[in-house]
């Protein structure tokens, strides 16, 4: 047998190595994820490493994309079962119908430190069908009000825990004249879960519903006309110049930055304004439920952004060990040593609001918990609805006709149409929805 030489030796061993990484590559599985570009899933990415380190056999590819976009292309993505995506944050709109459809892989055979009884329960059942569980939240909002109580009390304004619409709009036109900011900011770009969000609250607080028992249509009646034009008058007296293109982050922004008096919005964003690290009124941040109207009934929305893994994903097992990950205690703990406990991904376990650092920093935190416990998707409006949902109809077609209506109350905001004829083409549009589909009879 002929005996290695040092170089020989060197050689083969470095090819050895190479093998071996190589092999190790093709053993890797890479999960590609399709997530929203708001600051909580912003973090998550930076964050993900971590994972990464834990399970060197499972690298992430991040897909991170704005809310209209992102729910364009997970919906074409799992309709079409292309596989392009392994993990996708859907909602609590998505989670059931698509689970009924046979395109979600259900959360089962979690691992017992998941601890999935610590889990809010209504963010479980919104995420359920058919009594199994397809995505895990990675946060639970409902709606709130934020205010600058600096300028409340300078102006001499009190807000009261449950504020109604009409004290809302003397409040804006105040803070507008004399508080020198914006009077209230609200969404105004189009899409179901954008403007529609907000809008449907509004309408739900007015005594308005989206269809009558027998499936029609009731986008011209008088509380949905009643509604569309307060919010069209009020953003255009005394909110900010371009509303009809700000969303969730724009008005985040404004708010943060200062140049905002108001705004009625999701109760996530509260762990950002009262971060000093990421907000500029941190310690001038008020807040109080959402507004109401003729009823307290379906005025505040309930919401998750969810993890699911596609029954189109090749690699099950790892998506779900990243989502579990993800959306567990020990995420938790990164994101309240990374950016402080104000900052947590709130609404999801019961453990958070247990905590008595996240009690201390973030004085939100049983108010919120409190509103997302409350809140009756089955019950949402004054007169009786045949859809399930408080700021959506839990239908299919909905994603499709929401958007539509959204773009045209978008249009009456930007002084593009009239308010009449916004709600003119969105009757038609959704009664011709529900009609295809087969609602009415």
């Amino acid at each position: 047998m002929t005996r290695l030489t040092a170089r020989h030796a060197g050689r083969l061993a470095a090819a050895c190595t190479l093998a071996l990484a190589a092999l190790s590559a093709q053993a890797a599985s890479t999960l590609t994820i399709a997530a929203l570009n708001n600051p909580d899933m912003v973090e998550l990415k930076k964050l993900s490493p971590a994972f990464e380190k834990q399970n060197p056999d499972i690298k992430l590819n991040w897909v991170v994309l704005e809310e209209n976009v992102l729910r364009q292309r997970v919906t074409t993505d799992i309709a079409t079962n292309s596989g392009k995506f392994d993990v996708m944050m859907i909602g609590t709109y998505e989670a059931p119908l698509w689970a009924k459809k046979g395109w979600l892989n259900p959360m089962d055979n979690l691992a017992p430190e998941y601890d999935l009884n610590d889990v809010v329960k209504t963010a479980r059942d919104g995420l359920s069908y058919g009594g199994k569980l397809y995505a895990l939240p990675f946060y639970v909002e409902s709606s709130m009000t934020f205010y600058r109580k600096d300028l409340f009390a300078k102006l001499g304004l009190t807000m009261p825990e449950k504020p109604t619409y009409t004290q809302i709009a003397d409040y804006a036109k105040v803070l507008k004249e004399k508080g020198g900011v914006y009077g209230i900011c609200l969404r105004g770009k189009a899409g179901w879960g954008e403007n529609m969000a907000y809008l449907t609250t509004l309408v739900n607080a007015n005594g308005g519903r989206w269809f009558d028992e027998n499936w029609k249509a009731t986008i011209d009646s008088p509380e949905w006309k009643k509604s569309v034009t307060f919010y069209v008058d009020l953003l255009k007296k005394y909110g900010p110049p371009g509303a009809s293109t700000n969303g969730f982050n724009e008005n985040l922004t404004l708010f943060a930055s200062g140049k905002c008096g108001m705004w009625i919005d999701a109760t996530v964003a509260a762990g950002m304004l009262f971060n000093p690290k990421e907000s500029q009124v941190a310690d001038k941040v008020g807040f109080a439920q959402a507004p109401t109207g003729v009823t307290a009934k379906g005025s505040s929305w309930l919401w998750s952004w969810s993890l699911a893994v596609p029954k189109s994903s090749k690699q099950n097992d790892a998506a779900k060990k990243f989502v579990q990950w993800a959306t567990s205690k020990e995420y938790i703990k990164l994101v309240a040593n990374d950016l402080g406990w104000t900052s947590v991904p709130p609404g999801t376990r019961i453990s958070t609001y247990n905590q008595p650092e996240y009690v201390k920093a973030a004085p939100f935190a049983k108010f919120v918990l409190n509103a997302i416990q409350s809140a009756n998707p089955n019950d949402a409006t004054l007169k009786k609805a045949p859809y399930s949902g408080i700021q959506f109809v839990g239908i299919p077609e909905f994603q499709s006709f929401g958007t539509v209506v959204g773009q045209a109350i978008s249009g009456a905001l930007a002084g593009n149409m009239t308010v009449d004829a916004a709600l003119k083409a969105g009757q038609a549009t959704a009664n011709r929805a529900v009609i295809q589909g087969g609602y009415q009879k």
